[in-house]
This record gives C-alpha cells, structure tokens and sequence, in this order.
C-alpha cells in the first residue's frame, strides 16, 4: 500500500462515433486500462472517465448518406464501442457522449467566461465553399498539396509528413473531398480564441508537465512557427451545439469535444454523491488529471486545452501522455491485406487478453508506432503466457491437489529466492507509473524463468515417486504456486481475467499490490483449470481471412532489387546454441563477449546488447547463432558468428531464443 493515497482522474481521447472500433484504437484504451487498473491495485482512488466524440460535419454527412438522424447513428456505434470495451477488458467508471446537457452546459460555461475575460472575438474570414453541395467546408474535407513540405493529398489544417498547420486556403490545388470540386472562397464571420496570447502561460504549463521529449520538441516547433488564434465556430448545416446568441453558427468540434472529459466526470458527479466535481476540475485542485491520447492529435490537447481550461478559470492537466500509431505485419492498416481489422473481428476469433499482453510488451512512454506482428504475436503469447507463466502453475497444482488434498504447506524451502520476487516489486511498480510496460512485462517474464528453473531443479514429479519425501514435493511446489501468485499479482492490471481465474485457483477474492509480497501459506486451493490456451496459427489467420475485403493483392515491385531468392537463404546456417561465458568488453559500451557452445564447437561472439542483459543471466540461456558468417576482426578480438536479436536497440533489444527444451547444437536451418 503506497504512503499516501492519491487522488486520480484518467482519460483516454473520445472516440469518435461514425465508423466501427478497429485495432488501432484498442492501443491506446488497452495502454489507458492498465495504467489505471495499476493505480487502482496500488490503492489509489483513481477514476477513469471517456465518451463518444459525436458532433461534426462527417458525422452529420454519414448520417445522411445511411439515410437516418446524427443522433441514431452515434448511438449505434456507440453501443458498438461500449461491447468491444467491455470484451476487451477496459473498465470505465462512467462512459458518456458529448452530444448530452451536460456538455452543453459546461461548453457553455467556458463560452461565457472566454467572451467575458475578452478572450473570443469575431471577425469575417474567407472559407472554402462546395458550391455543389452548397456548404461551407471544414478544414478536413478540403484536400490539396502541403504549402510547406510540397506533399500531395494532406488534409486542410495539417499536414501528416511534416506536422504543419495551415488552413484550408492555403493549400496547393485544394479539392472538396465532398464533391471533387474546386472549393470557392466566401466571407463568413466566425468566432476566434486568443491562442496567440497563451504562450508564456502554456510554456510555463509545459514545464510542469513532465511531457515526453518528443512531444515537448513538437511544441517548441509550434512556438516557433508561432500560435495562431484558433476558429472555434462552424456554420450551418452542422451537427453540434448551436452558439449562444447566434443563429446559424455552431462550436466548432474541437472545442466541445475535449469538454466532454469534464462533462462525463460531471455526470458521474451528478450520480454518485460521494464525488466532488471542484475537488478535480476547480484552480488549486490537488487531484492529479491526466489525458492519454493518439500523437496526430498533439496539437489540440497540449496547446489549445490547456488555454482554454487556463482562460475559463479551470485546472489544467496534471500531464497528457502521447502514443504513436498501430503497423501490423510492418505495414499500415489494409483492408486488401486483411490488416485493417475490426475489434470485433478479433474478438470473434482471439482471447483478448492474449492482445492486451502483446501491446503491454510493445508499449512504452514515447510516440514511437506499434507493430503488431502476426508471428511474433503467435510465439510470444505462446512462449510467456503459456510456455512460461501457466507453465508453473500446471507443473504444481496437480501434485497438491492429487497427494496433499489441496493444501499449501505452512513454509517455504527457499525464502531466499521468494525474496528476489518480492524485491522487485517496487521496481516493476515504478515501470508502470512510467508507462514502461514493455520494462515491467520483460521484469515479470525474467522472474518467470526462474521459477521455471526452479520447478526443472527440484523435479517433483520424480520426487513424488519416493514416499518418504512427499513432504519435499508439498514444499516445492508451495514454493512454485507462490512465486506464480506473485507474477499474476504483478500480471494484473495487463491480463486482469486471467488474474481473476488465478484468484479463483488460489481461493483469494481480491488482491493488492503488496500481496505480491507475502507468501500465501498453509491454506486450502482449489482445483486448476487450465487458464489459457495456446494461440492457433489458423486463428490467426481466420482473423486476416475475415477481415480481407480482396483476395487480389497488387504485386509490389519497388524493392525487387532488394529481394533475396530462397536459395540464398538456405545458405544461411542457422544453429541454436547455449551461452557458456558472458561478460562486458572493457573499453566496449554496447559489446558483450559470449562463450557459445554449437553443438560441435566453441565461439567466441561479440553482441552488442550490454544496455539490454546482465551478463550474469545470460549464461546457461539458448540463443539462435548464424555458425556460418565469415570471421570479423574487431579491435576487441574476431566474431565468428552472429546472435540474432530483435528491436529498435538500447535496453528494448531482445535475444531470439527457441523453445523450452530445444538441445544445444540442434540445426534449425
């Protein structure tokens, strides 16, 4: 239980209610659900509050191409939403929609004290006009050529290559995205906030935030080029709130939107009366506020937000923590490849906590993208969860339960080593707080190994076969249970159905934090059911199947140059070796000199993955070794051979390793 109770408020960015829920939005839910569920196990009152983002001109457009209301059609995805949350584990403590008196009311709140301090004025601008259609044009259903970076087919506020904002007419060959039309230019008056006067305030706000590098380089990009008031008004016809006073002008999307954070906790407020609505939105509020939200939407939530909330007399956030995109197999979501996939398509075919583990190992606190790669997700589920994690519980449970009628014993034989679980407990702690899951999961998996080794050093199921020693088995395999509790304690937040099948297991109805710490001793289990099973390649490729709209796929031909033939690719002589001697190279900041034992001879290799592994756990590990390379010398020694390793370097880089069991000297080629 931590020192002092914090009070939290969390939010993941509004979902914007006029298509299905895909993948890529599960990232940024999944990483906001672990986040607070971690916060709740640690004993925070820590609220996590979302709605549906649903006004706008798109939304207002589909609704009449399907033929039915606005309102009809963010209801239904709406409800489309709240299923795919709920299957996917993320909890909210309310779930509401911007379209509701609430928000109006507090849109309007803010409205009347922006206009009252001076902060909104009017003036006529020109605008980009379909005449076809007869409609003024927002910014994003104008498309034309980057004015700064010449790139084609960007959007009229922002240019997705080189992050600039602009408006519509400023753009190179503009096309309505409506009609195809060349948009004409009509004067209109609109409603601006005075960004360009918040500089000083929202630098100052920055300096408190604690934002991730890349997003601070991002805003002093935006200072740089210098803050432009920003239009907070839309004309008519326009699904949204109608600005008071006028009659064909409506607050532009992006103001009430944010807005809906403070209604949905407002409406929370309104409902559960031990709840105080200034304790966290009020000036001077001690509460903690965080927003996570998708990088391509930076720019209105750590500029705009914060000097709006700053103008009207509210708190600004604690933080606003940024995630980059989802690729899957390397590549952009799409529908031709069957990687523009549906949650529900997942859900139909995958256990979604196998999901919200592989994003939990990929994620970390900056903007970089997210690959979900069908084989690697295949072989990590398989080998952590299954191979690895559940393992330990299958390999004891039976034996208490068969020969010890369920019952733990009262002790464990090595204290020493349950130690090492408990100890790390803070440190995986810290991993969360910092949004470092990738950290936190590789911590738990490495802990798991020992345990493993622990089980295969103790070898129950021979012990069990001598009479004299079932006390022996009883303690062994209290001491693996223990040390699985632990793990499923630290797993919690990440696969929290699969801790609550553990918790059903152990005969415990809740946990916290801390229990990861304290052994559970002399108490009765109940019997194991396995709590998951191995994910199937032809599930997987179910999923792709279902979610193809095109079996034809055109051939890319632009890096046939690049290419290599299968032939020489079975040149390549792949062996799976054990590590015999790892330590540092002196003078070296990267290198690791390993001792590799192929089967048929010793190597000697220099890897550079010091940042990543302690020399001292890498021995006795199997690793996948390229036996043929040529020799290099190098001023340290020569390297003959190679160990493959995946990912961006650093402390993410990780040894590919075979499966549990495989033998030194095994050729895999």
């Amino acid at each position: 239980m931590p020192d002092k109770q914090r009070k939290i408020l969390v939010t993941s960015a509004l979902p914007y209610v006029n298509g299905s829920p895909h993948m890529g939005h599960m990232i940024e839910y999944i990483q906001t659900d672990i986040w607070v569920r971690f916060q709740k196990l640690r004993g925070h009152n820590c609220i996590y509050v979302c709605a549906s983002d649903a006004h706008g001109t798109p939304i207002m457009l589909k609704a009449r191409e399907l033929g039915i209301t606005p309102e009809q059609l963010t209801e239904g995805f709406s409800k489309e939403f709240i299923a795919d949350f709920d299957d996917f584990g993320i909890e909210f403590d309310n779930f509401h929609t911007t379209h509701s008196p609430e928000n109006e009311a507090v849109v309007g709140t803010i409205y009347s004290a922006l206009r009252e301090s001076g902060d909104i004025y009017t003036r006529t601008i020109e605008q980009s006009y379909d005449e076809k259609e007869g409609m003024f044009l927002p910014d994003r259903f104008v498309r034309g050529t980057c004015p700064r970076c010449k790139t084609e087919d960007q959007y009229g506020d922002a240019c997705e290559n080189c992050g600039a904002t602009y408006s519509p007419e400023d753009l190179i060959d503009p096309v309505s995205v409506l009609s195809g039309t060349t948009p004409v230019t009509r004067e209109s008056e609109h409603y601006f906030f005075k960004l360009s006067e918040y500089e000083e305030r929202l630098r100052n706000w920055m300096s408190d935030a604690t934002l991730d590098k890349n997003v601070v380089a991002k805003l002093d990009e935006w200072f740089e080029a210098g803050l432009r008031d920003w239009d907070i008004s839309r004309d008519a016809p326009y699904f949204g709130f109608q600005i008071p006073g006028t009659e064909d002008k409506y607050f532009y999307v992006w103001l009430d939107a944010p807005v809906g954070y403070i209604a949905s906790f407002r409406n929370l407020c309104d409902r559960d009366g031990s709840l105080n609505f200034d304790d966290y939105w009020s000036e001077g509020s001690d509460a903690e506020v965080y927003h996570f939200i998708g990088k391509d939407i930076m720019y209105f939530h750590t500029l705009f937000w914060p000097a709006v909330l700053h103008g009207a007399g509210f708190r600004t956030p604690t933080s606003v923590y940024a995630h980059g995109f989802l690729t899957i197999n390397g590549q952009k979501m799409s529908k031709s490849r069957g990687t523009f996939i549906k949650a529900r398509t997942y859900l139909d075919n995958l256990n979604p906590q196998f999901l919200r583990y592989y994003y939990a190992a990929k994620l970390g606190p900056t903007i970089e993208d997210i690959d979900l790669n069908f084989e690697d997700f295949i072989a990590r589920v398989n080998s952590d969860l299954v191979g690895k994690l559940i393992n330990i519980a299958s390999r004891c449970a039976g034996f208490i339960s068969k020969r010890f009628d369920g019952q733990l014993s009262d002790s464990i034989p090595d204290p020493a080593l349950f130690a090492e679980f408990a100890e790390v407990s803070e440190i995986i702690a810290q991993h969360f707080e910092r949004r470092e899951f990738s950290k936190a999961m590789r911590q738990v998996m490495a802990l798991a190994d020992k345990a493993n080794r622990y089980i295969d050093e103790n070898k129950p199921w021979v012990t069990i076969k001598d009479e004299n020693r079932s006390d022996e088995v009883q303690l062994v395999c209290t001491q693996g249970l223990n040390m699985f509790r632990s793990l499923m304690v630290y797993l919690t937040p990440v696969i929290p159905a699969v801790a609550e099948g553990a918790r059903a297991f152990l005969g415990e109805e809740s946990w916290c934090w801390k229990d990861a710490s304290t052994p559970l001793l002399g108490t009765k289990i109940n019997k194991f059911k396995p709590l998951l099973t191995r994910v199937e390649a032809e599930h997987v490729q179910a999923l792709v199947l279902q979610s193809q709209e095109s079996t034809s796929v055109p051939k890319d031909d632009s890096n046939d140059d690049d290419m290599i033939s299968i032939d020489d690719f079975m040149k390549v002589d792949l062996r799976i070796a054990r590590i015999e001697k790892a330590e540092p190279v002196e003078d070296a900041d990267k290198l690791l000199a390993l001792t590799l034992n192929v089967g048929d001879s010793t190597r000697n290799v220099f890897a550079g993955i010091k940042a990543a592994y302690d020399p001292e756990s890498l021995v006795g590990r199997h690793v996948i070794v390229v036996a043929n390379l040529a020799p290099r010398k190098m001023r340290f020694g020569v390297s003959e051979g190679m160990v493959l390793a995946a990912g961006p370097g650093g402390e993410d880089i990780f040894l590919l390793s075979p499966d549990d069991g495989a033998k030194a000297g095994m050729r895999v080629k």
